[in-house]
């Protein structure tokens, strides 16, 4: 029976698109007989076509490897057969994904943005940046002194000092230093230099009537008198020029004190600290050092009310259960009953004036309870001690009676062969 020869026609897109078949229907037959295809009008053998179709499907195997497995090393020869070259497959997906290789094996080897693109980086290497203008629209703008520009003062600059300290005088001492720094902001740009000297000698005759509402003004002027010379923004011969012309024993009083501030610094250097620094900025350290030193002074003194002040003068309310642990520590570290009702009256006071609330004031005992062992090594009978203090201060209202009950207690010693039937003595030990 004669076979009947087909005749398969295809197109030059098709030969670009070349099916992935890795054989047709006419390489069954064994290939004994040459068959041909016209393409165009011209008869081509179908052992070419079978070959376009093995490259093509190498040169797309090619591609897809070159992109996706760029480092595996492998390489596709014209047959179509995988060659290795030797090179390590990574096996860690990672390492694909960190990959900042072109992926396209056209980079130029140049950084990111010109070098000013990594992390932490301001711009390229050498550019500097220009100050920039405040732009008034901004809602952070501060148009502080734009508004006393406006309100043209004229000769009346010299009262915004006067009135900035004046009001500070009554305020805490982190209000005084601001009040410092807005007076050094404003010199130079609102009022002048001879604007301040005058704004000063407008407080130093005004003395007599700001002690009637703040007692401690004489001391607190000239401490802004100090201050205003170490800014640069008043003359360092302005103290000179009162010396033997001062009636007012409330303007020699600032006037001395000015004197001793800057004779404590060495040639004039800035005065920071003249304020202290507040409660927020100073270190646990410090803080804890200041506590035990108004415990100590309050021990001698016994004003009750002078360590009222210096406790809310440190400005850290967040802290005050540090003044609580240490009055008692102090109190089981004692020996006579002068250190124990002298605390108890200070904690009583410091509860009725709301200067300790009832939080700090139950973080001091927590600390106390949780440390007692560790106290009780040291100080023999403590645990005694804190529970009558204890007791104490519940019966005087300080503490709550679910805090008392938390009070650690220890064991006494019992003295059966005495013949008290192992009742419990009053005394520890």
């Amino acid at each position: 029976m004669e076979i009947e020869k087909e005749h398969v026609y295809v197109n030059t897109t098709e030969l670009e698109n070349l099916s992935d078949a890795p054989f047709s229907g006419d390489e069954e037959n064994g290939g004994s007989d040459e068959r041909k295809t016209e393409i165009n009008g011209n008869w081509i053998p179908a052992t070419s076509i079978t070959e376009a179709k093995i490259n093509a499907k190498a040169k797309r195997r090619l591609r897809k490897n070159s992109s996706r497995d760029s480092g595996r090393g492998d390489s596709v020869s014209e047959n179509g057969e995988t060659q290795k070259t030797g090179v390590v497959i990574p096996t860690s997906p990672k390492g694909k994904l960190l990959d900042r290789r072109s992926r396209s094996g056209k980079g130029r080897g140049l950084p990111k943005k010109g070098g000013a693109g990594g992390k932490g980086v301001w711009g390229t290497p050498g550019q500097v940046y220009d100050v920039e203008e405040v732009d008034i629209k901004d809602p952070n703008y501060d148009d502080d002194q734009e508004m006393l520009k406006d309100l043209n003062l004229g000769e009346m600059k010299y009262s915004v000092p006067v009135l900035a300290v004046s009001l500070a005088l009554e305020g805490k001492a982190s209000h005084r230093e601001m009040t410092s720094k807005l007076i050094s902001d404003l010199c130079g740009t609102v009022v002048s230099k001879t604007d301040v000297e005058k704004s000063f000698d407008k407080l130093l005759k005004d003395l007599p009537e700001l002690v009637l509402d703040s007692p401690r003004a004489p001391q607190l002027v000239g401490q802004f008198i100090a201050r205003a010379v170490g800014d640069g923004i008043l003359s360092s011969t302005y103290i000179d020029g009162y010396k033997g012309t001062v009636d007012c024993i409330q303007a020699r009083a600032a006037l001395d004190r000015a004197t001793v501030l800057l004779s404590v610094t060495k040639g004039g250097k800035r005065i920071d600290n003249v304020w202290g620094s507040g409660g927020g900025q100073q270190s646990v350290k410090h803080l804890v050092k200041e506590i035990d030193m108004l415990l100590k002074e309050y021990l001698l003194s016994g004003d009750v009310l002078e360590a009222e002040r210096c406790l809310q003068e440190l400005e850290v309310p967040h802290f005050h259960h540090e003044l609580v642990y240490e009055a008692i520590v102090m109190v089981l570290e004692s020996t006579g009953e002068k250190t124990f009702k002298m605390m108890l009256d200070l904690l009583k006071s410091l509860w009725r004036s709301s200067v300790i609330t009832v939080d700090q004031m139950k973080r001091g005992y927590e600390r106390v309870y949780c440390e007692i062992p560790d106290i009780n090594l040291d100080v023999p009978h403590s645990y005694s001690v804190l529970e009558r203090f204890v007791e104490e201060c519940f019966q005087a209202g300080i503490i709550s009676k679910p805090l008392r009950d938390l009070c650690p207690s220890r064991g006494r010693k019992r003295f059966v062969s005495e013949g008290d039937g192992g009742r419990l003595k009053l005394e520890s030990y």
